[in-house]
């Protein structure tokens, strides 16, 4: 189990010899973060999980999506970037945070667990163009 403080890599993966520490993650768990409505938020590659949220694989790599888009941004820029987006496209039909290019990016590509490592740089760019979530 994942426990309190643990920075987690991906021990399933193929492509690294032994323990892949590919955007790693550190856990906090705490009851003030993340807000309703949400299992997890991940703030400067550290995921703040309520208590008794199961982590899935799926979701530490959704996660780790996050932490790797907020590196090549330098973290500033992409949280900037990021309420940017979400301000433009409030007004828009669907659910504005689904529709966020960076979100799109961690929701396509969760489950395919090996995705970091043949990621492109800046790859949150191809789910810019249109949104696709509806409500």
């Amino acid at each position: 189990m994942i426990g309190d403080g643990d920075v987690v890599g991906v021990p399933w993966c193929d492509n690294c010899k032994y323990y892949c520490t590919f955007a790693p993650v550190k856990i906090v768990r705490t009851s003030i973060l993340p807000f309703r409505g949400f299992s997890a938020v991940n703030l400067l590659g550290v995921l703040f999980v309520h208590h008794g949220v199961y982590i899935s694989n799926e979701l530490m790599n959704h996660e780790r999506i996050h932490t790797a888009q907020q590196r090549e941004m330098l973290f500033v820029f992409f949280y900037l970037a990021y309420f940017m987006e979400w301000l433009v496209r409030l007004p828009m039909r669907g659910n504005a945070y689904r529709n966020i290019s960076f979100e799109r990016e961690a929701y396509a590509n969760q489950r395919n667990l090996d995705y970091l490592h043949s990621r492109p740089h800046y790859a949150w760019r191809r789910y810019m163009r249109r949104a696709s979530y509806k409500r």
